[in-house]
């Protein structure tokens, strides 16, 4: 679990004190599609670590590939006069959302199981 948070915690230590503009065009859509593919990529780690199938090895591969393909299938987009950022937006905000989704079920089936006897203890109904 702490290591998708600690890479989602260190990328974004890395551009705040790097300085880079973030805002140039040129770069700006590409990083957006790199950034998405990395978000993803930490909620499915984090995913994967609640459903007990988190593997470090897959989590930093599947970082690093996802993130440099997405921006490189974005600029291939862009060199072949299709706009595949947009593609990839729709794409990684469904897998972002679907995973989100996936880890609000097991939080509320872990706290549904939990609430009842927790106020049973406490002399409440649930």
């Amino acid at each position: 679990m702490w290591l998708p948070l600690l890479g989602l915690l260190v990328g974004f230590a890395l551009f705040y004190f790097a300085g880079a503009p973030l805002a140039d065009p040129v770069v700006a859509k590409y990083m957006a599609v790199a950034i998405l593919a990395g978000i993803d990529t930490v909620i499915g780690g984090i995913r994967a670590h609640v459903e007990d199938k988190f593997d470090d090895w897959v989590f930093i591969s599947g970082f690093f590939i996802n993130t440099l393909l997405a921006a490189g299938l974005a600029w291939v987009g862009d060199q072949l006069g299709a706009d595949l950022v947009i593609a990839a937006y729709v794409v990684f905000g469904k897998r972002i959302f679907d995973n989100l989704a996936i880890l609000r079920r097991h939080l509320l089936n872990y706290f549904q199981k939990r609430a009842p006897a927790a106020l049973e203890e406490n002399g409440l109904e649930w």
